[in-house]
């Protein structure tokens, strides 16, 4: 071995160890940065179309974008989660005095079922209505305890989500007003050829938009529209059954039925006919068909993965990374398929990178 090839193999083993390294200091706040970066990706092409309007004004654009950032995402998202804490609470509390039943609904749903049904359920041991109850109840307790837990933590680390919402505005404010410069940088670093260079560079545009804009767009308005019309079903606690809606409409197949279609089925088996053909129709007709009108505008078919995949990554994600591992799990799977297609196939026929990625 040579001088220089031992010199090379020294340097790079430093390189690694240092970016490890790094890593390892950034991991307490991976979530602040992982959404800085995500934020500025979305938002470049409105920074791109500010900056234009002020070339001679960096700061002031970045800025600009930032308060929008803050207006349509960040603040309605603080809003809602306030509000979501509150239902949860509630939710819980009720649980616990009993005043919520759903050993109840379970009753009143089995009393108008057809008898081959009826013994179905009892052999899924369902059909215990008393057995049903406690489990319930087990549930509920644990709830609680979590809840409390969960509370007490985050009593615990305000301190922490201060530091990491002010890292993340830090960083994003940066992101989007040395953007470009960053991007040339890491192509530069890129050890491939200029050609693969930019497709992969336009293909990881291209995944952020499918997996964000997508996927993320798509589960928050099949949220709110389940949210919406449970309240105007007056379903108490439309806030949490619209943000589980929203994170269940995060996996394929079944989605926000899980939600919707049980209360549905009570509506029925209560007599409330009118009620449950509305959230029916509606279930069917306007949540169920956002994602085949919303997903090919936002994102088109090019990159959508199949719903299997979709469902293993999500879950694997979220079980890892918490959960940021809704975007990130996705996130990963699409490049994983995206990097493979740029392998397989002709350099000259990958895609050219686009304008807003």
């Amino acid at each position: 071995m040579n001088t220089a090839d031992l010199h090379r193999k020294i340097f790079l083993a430093l390189l690694l160890g240092v970016s490890l390294a790094f890593l390892v200091i950034l991991w307490p706040f991976y979530g602040a940065v992982f959404w800085g970066a995500i934020l500025a990706l979305l938002f470049m092409p409105l920074h791109r179309r500010l900056l234009r309007r002020m070339p001679e004004r960096p700061n002031l654009a970045a800025l600009a974008t930032l308060a929008v950032c803050l207006l349509i995402v960040i603040l309605p998202v603080a809003l809602i989660t306030a509000s979501l804490v509150r239902q949860a609470a509630a939710l819980v509390a009720r649980l616990r005095s009993g005043e919520l039943n759903f050993g109840l609904y379970l009753q009143q749903v089995l009393d108008v079922i057809p008898p081959w049904l009826e013994d179905w359920l009892d052999r899924l041991g369902l059909g215990d209505v008393a057995a049903v109850q406690d489990r319930l109840a087990s549930a509920a307790a644990q709830i609680s305890q979590f809840v409390a837990t969960q509370a007490l933590a985050i009593g615990q680390n305000t301190v922490h989500f201060v530091v990491s919402l002010g890292i993340m505005l830090y960083l994003l404010f940066f992101l989007l007003r040395d953007g470009q410069a960053l991007s040339v940088r890491i192509r530069q670093a890129l050890p491939l050829d200029e050609v693969h260079k930019r497709n992969l560079l336009a293909k990881f545009a291209t995944v952020i938009r499918a997996t964000v804009k997508g996927n993320v767009v798509v589960a928050v308005t099949q949220g709110a529209l389940g949210g919406l019309i449970f309240w105007i079903l007056g379903i108490q606690g439309a806030v949490l059954w619209a943000t589980l809606m929203a994170f269940l409409s995060l996996l394929p197949a079944v989605g926000a039925s899980l939600i919707w279609g049980p209360v549905a089925i009570y509506f029925l088996a209560t007599g409330s006919f009118v009620q449950a053909v509305v959230l029916i129709a509606f279930g069917v007709f306007v949540i169920g068909l956002v994602d085949n009108l919303l997903r090919p505008i936002l994102v088109g078919k090019d990159t959508k993965l199949p719903d299997y995949l979709v469902l293993v990554s999500t879950l694997g994600g979220m079980s890892i990374f918490g959960i940021n591992g809704f975007v990130i799990g996705p996130l990963v799977a699409a490049l994983f398929v995206a990097a493979w297609d740029l392998f397989t196939a002709p350099a000259d026929t990958a895609p050219a990178p686009s304008e807003d990625g």
